[in-house]
């Protein structure tokens, strides 16, 4: 099996927590905005970031702020691609709703809960537990019935993508994690790569070499 080499896909000046989450783990990545270099890649990280155009999930902006359309666009193409060959892919934070919103699901634009999540200065903390409907997820094997975790985000997933299983989430409901029913695909809603020494490690090693 060839060791893994990631794909971040975003913006340089934007990824350096990515990028020295990966260094920890001693494996090769790049970071690119080419969608052919990426594919050279054996795994696909999605990063957080600004709000996805509404306009890709229909609706008008009613509480987006950052919007990088030209991102989400090669975002979305390099996910589709990545899909379509089954390679393993983790989404962070805007990664997760990426993925969800790539198979028809919708964001809550600013959450009624958004002090409780959004980056005040630094990330928020919060409890998130399983809600997977059995215990083989990627959450139940890591953090078992709950974890803490950090938060710095003001939106949330809420139609649920296709084929996209819920498998954590706050004590608000806020959907926290998500699964692919038959894919290597993985996504959360928090930033394990700052949290790399409190349960980080364990999902990002997770993605690496056990999806």
């Amino acid at each position: 099996m060839p060791s893994p080499h990631i794909a971040i896909v975003g913006r340089s000046q934007d990824t350096h927590n990515y990028e020295n989450a990966l260094r920890t783990l001693g494996v090769s990545y790049i970071t690119t905005l080419n969608a052919q270099e990426a594919m050279q890649a054996t795994h696909l990280l999605l990063p957080g970031g600004g709000d996805i155009t509404p306009v890709f999930f229909g609706q008008r902006n009613h509480g987006s702020r950052n919007i990088d359309t030209e991102l989400d666009i090669l975002q979305i193409e390099v996910l589709s691609l990545f899909m379509a060959q089954k390679k393993p892919i983790l989404g962070i934070c805007k990664g997760m709703q990426i993925i969800n919103v790539h198979l028809g699901g919708t964001i809550i634009q600013h959450i009624d809960t958004a002090d409780a999540h959004e980056w005040k200065g630094q990330d928020r903390q919060h409890y998130v537990y399983h809600s997977g409907v059995d215990r083989s997820d990627f959450f139940y094997q890591l953090y078992g019935t709950g974890t803490l975790v950090n938060s710095a985000h003001h939106q949330a997933v809420d139609k649920i993508g296709r084929d996209l299983v819920p498998v954590c989430r706050a004590s608000d409901n806020v959907i926290e994690g998500l699964v692919h029913r038959t894919m290597p695909v993985i996504a959360v809603q928090w930033h394990p790569e700052r949290i790399m020494d409190d349960g980080g490690y364990q999902l990002i090693h997770y993605f690496l070499f056990s999806l």
